[in-house]
């Protein structure tokens, strides 16, 4: 029989137990050891039934008890220390209190940031994350609250989540979808004063509405915004808007998208007038499925009575993209017809003109669609700062939206990069931590591993190597214990009998160097670029004096056919009984497993096809806890590579290069360095039966290595490079300041046409010079109806290759001559100045004519560009022999 009404009965906590509700409504549980050991005092058998979910404990512990621990003055003791340490935490100045403290009058940081994503990866018990994504930006909010950056968090609440995976028999992935009651996660309803739930409402074509209710999530000092479309006063199709994760057809994706973004600012705008919280400065969209917050921001002005233009040049200015997309195909686009309908004629905002919406999105650039929306151009448009999540992948971003500044060099395309970091708090293990704590103290360690700013840290050096050494056993021997225990569960959902799993206890070994793999599925991260050749992989897992073992996870979307196709080869090979104590493949990879996957693993491996991996932040999880990274040179893996830390996969990605034959030649290079380099080295011992040679890697790992890959200093970047910039660019633009700006981009834009390069002369007329010497340009340009007030002349000089292309180029600002007094007779404007010759080798240059306004965020802002023809003038260039 099946309930006609489901209820979630809370308990009733004594008065002395009070404070047990607000620890576990607020998750800095998750990642505070103190509160978690708290919880699991309560009740130790109950704290591991409810997967260490405080919400679930509170709700299942017997009255009996708390009535028991309401009066034991040890814990009541425990618990109003928590709830102390809570407080401080959550009202007490940190890193950010300071920096808008010691800030220059004007320039201060924003007063709060409004920060969107899709997914939103915290805990396990609030399961609002399908990998990475999600994950970076769980670790940002964490990181944020540690470092006391005011922060919104906006995302949606799926009352399915991502997507739970078992196997089949045969070892085909099954996806589970088990519905998420919000009463009985973390997070409470928004309410008016009257106690009614907050609605955030959408248009949608022929009449129809969107409502929303917001649950909010509270992650440290951070606030968590997430938008359910579940409500009774939907229809059926639009209650299921927020049914899961990267779910259903376009539309229905749209449809997602529109609530997070437009209904995403809606509730940030309720949130902030009920609470009192300061309104966001800078709106961060991470990744594209946000943007749509840019429209909205754009109907809010336009509705005040700001132009279209002016309200595009305020919203373009407090807003900050980050795209994690390495290839095209990865980004969400959708039909221009589709677009249009939505917002068209009583659909949703209809005070803007949808044909300036679709323009937004429109690829215009050579090899785009016409008749396709692209989220991410729309994203890159609407921010006036963007950034990639690794150097590598600041670069290949670069270069894969170059065509939307046409006439500038992919290295001048306003992208930047902040390469990504993780929560160390969430991720390092309690026995890592303990480590370093019993050398400077735990308040110490806890303040290095949440705010980091240091380069490193020293005080590993003084950690013995036999201290190292027994806390990694340790970590593998749990994770021996965590595998077995999993993959028992696992072949009992696949049908087996428990008389036919004896062999599981025999399954991995706690003294054998240990591999670890996990990640989402596609097919560019290679989950079986080992099984490329099996007899080989065999050898080493079965190595006599050296053996291996490998431990792999993994999900493939659940529309990925040939992902999962991956799935099952690596399921079946792990299931040979000829191996199966060597390698396993645990199914349902997620935050839980993770925690004790990092630590566990002596060697961390990622082989992704390179550059298509835009950071990669499993190797920097486990890194923090000691485990050495084997990996392709990707992410950020390829600024950070040293053979102090670990060890670089060759990669074979010549363009002569087939798809097999490259990955025969990276799968073999794989296998050599582990037989070769990688298991020696663990197994080298010393008299005392320590390898020393790898502790001193471990401990190189987490002194040097550690520091760099902390969310905090990527957070703290953001601060710096990217939201206080912000912020001040969007208090600049007042209404009046954006339509001047908007204003004077059109007539630029109007008269750029004729700008040209007119003649340009060097007083050096040899193509040899000798390094030092200093040239003198003198340039003659038309601007036609604009003057030396709106643009800039350069000469960019750098480097030539034998196509006489310039690379690693710098721009040299040249002065209008005779201090600008105006054009000659030929109504030409004569600019002038020095090039210095400060290298060695072919040497060149170029002159250029840009757009210049003190409001631009980069010269490349317009992609407007006047460069000569080659035809113009004497002195072309000049080379250096």
């Amino acid at each position: 029989m099946k309930a006609i009404r489901r209820f979630t009965v809370r308990p009733v906590l004594p008065e002395p137990l009070r404070p047990l509700a607000e620890l576990a409504r607020n998750l800095r549980w998750s990642w505070h050891a103190e509160t978690r050991d708290l919880f699991q005092a309560v009740d130790p058998e109950g704290w591991r039934a409810a997967g260490g979910d405080p919400v679930r404990l509170l709700g299942s512990v017997p009255a009996a008890r708390l009535a028991e621990l309401s009066r034991d003055r040890r814990f009541l003791r425990r618990l109003g220390a928590a709830a102390d340490d809570l407080d401080d935490y959550l009202r007490g100045r940190r890193w950010y209190q300071n920096q808008q403290e010691t800030a220059e009058p004007g320039a201060e940081p924003p007063a709060a940031i409004a920060y969107f994503s899709p997914e939103f990866g915290i805990t396990a018990a609030l399961p609002q994350y399908s990998g990475g994504l999600g994950i970076l930006a769980g670790d940002h909010l964490k990181a944020a609250s540690d470092l006391g950056v005011p922060l919104v968090g906006v995302g949606l609440l799926y009352r399915h989540g991502y997507f739970r995976q078992s196997l089949s028999r045969d070892g085909w992935q099954q996806e589970h979808y088990p519905l998420l009651d919000p009463n009985e996660l973390p997070v409470a309803l928004l309410r008016r004063t009257d106690s009614s739930p907050v609605r955030i409402s959408l248009a949608l074509p022929g009449g129809r509405s969107l409502h929303a209710h917001v649950w909010v999530a509270q992650v440290g000092r951070v606030p968590l915004l997430l938008l359910d479309s579940d409500v009774e006063e939907n229809g059926p199709g639009e209650r299921n808007v927020t049914d899961r994760l990267y779910g259903g057809g376009s539309e229905h994706r749209l449809l997602q998208e529109m609530l997070l973004g437009i209904g995403g600012v809606r509730a940030v705008r309720a949130y902030c007038a009920l609470t009192g919280h300061p309104s966001p400065e800078v709106f961060h969209t991470n990744e594209g499925h946000a943007g749509f917050l840019g429209l909205e921001r754009i109907r809010e002005l336009t509705d005040e009575g700001t132009g279209f233009d002016a309200a595009l040049e305020a919203v373009r200015a407090g807003t900050v993209f980050t795209t994690h997309t390495p290839v095209a195909a990865g980004i969400d686009r959708f039909d221009r017809d589709l677009i249009a309908r939505h917002f068209g004629p009583g659909a949703e905002l209809p005070g803007v003109d949808a044909a300036r919406i679709l323009q937004l999105g429109r690829e215009t650039y050579p090899g785009g669609e016409p008749n396709v929306f692209n989220m991410a151009v729309m994203g890159l448009r609407l921010a006036q700062r963007a950034n990639g999540v690794s150097t590598l992948h600041g670069g290949v971003s670069r270069s894969m939206f170059a065509g939307l500044w046409p006439g500038f060099e992919p290295e001048e395309v306003p992208i930047t990069s902040i390469t990504n970091g993780v929560h160390a708090p969430t991720w390092v293990a309690p026995e890592v931590f303990r480590l370093g704590a019993r050398r400077i103290g735990a308040q110490r360690a806890e303040d290095a591993l949440s705010v980091g700013g240091t380069q490193r840290w020293d005080a590993v050096a003084e950690i013995d190597d036999a201290a190292i050494w027994e806390c990694r056993r340790a970590l593998r021997e749990q994770l021996v214990h965590e595998v077995r225990a999993r993959l028992r569960a696992s072949w009992r959902e696949r049908g087996a009998g428990a008389a036919e799993l004896g062999w599981i206890d025999q399954v991995l070994d706690p003294d054998v160097l240990t591999i670890g793999f996990a990640r989402r599925v596609p097919s560019y991260k290679r989950l079986t670029l080992m099984l490329r050749d099996r007899d080989r992989l065999r050898e080493l897992l079965l190595h006599p004096e050296r053996p291996v073992q490998i431990v792999v996870a993994g999900k493939a979307h659940p529309a990925d056919d040939g992902g999962k196709r991956l799935v099952r080869e690596m399921v079946r090979f792990a299931d040979d009984p000829r191996v199966r104590h060597r390698i396993v493949f645990l199914p349902d990879y997620g935050m839980a497993m993770a925690q004790k996957l990092y630590p566990g693993c002596d060697v961390w491996l990622n082989n992704p096809l390179r550059p298509l991996e835009a950071c990669g932040t499993s190797g920097m999880k486990a890194a923090l806890n000691g485990c050495l990274n084997l990996s392709v040179r990707d992410g950020w893996w390829d600024e950070w590579y040293d053979p102090d830390f670990g060890w670089a996969i060759p990669t074979a990605d010549g363009q002569a290069t087939d798809e097999d034959r490259r990955d025969d030649l990276e799968a073999t290079a794989l296998y050599e360095l582990i037989e070769q380099q990688v298991a020696p080295r663990f197994y080298d011992r010393n008299a005392a039966g320590l390898p020393g040679r790898w502790i001193e890697m471990v401990r190189r790992t987490l002194g040097t290595l550690g520091p760099k890959v902390l969310a905090g200093r990527m957070v703290r970047e953001y601060v710096e490079r990217l939201y206080t910039p912000a912020a001040l660019a969007h208090r600049a633009l007042d209404p009046d300041a954006a339509r001047e700006l908007a204003d004077w981009k059109s007539r630029v834009r109007a008269a750029w046409p004729g700008v040209a390069v007119d003649h340009v002369e060097v007083d050096e007329a040899s193509d040899v010079a000798e390094l030092g010497a200093t040239l003198a340009l003198r340039v003659r340009v038309a601007l036609g109806d604009l003057t030396p007030d709106d643009v800039e002349v350069q000469a960019v000089a750098g480097r030539v290759d034998s196509q006489d292309s310039l690379t690693d180029a710098r721009p040299f600002p040249l002065k209008p001559a005779g201090g600008g007094s105006g054009p000659d007779q030929q109504g030409r404007w004569v600019y002038e100045g020095p090039l210095s010759l400060d290298r060695t080798g072919p040497f060149g240059y170029t002159v250029r004519v840009l757009p210049a306004h003190g409001l631009l965020a980069s010269g490349a802002d317009l992609g407007l560009v006047a460069l000569p023809n080659e035809s113009t003038g004497e002195g072309g260039g000049v080379l250096m022999r």
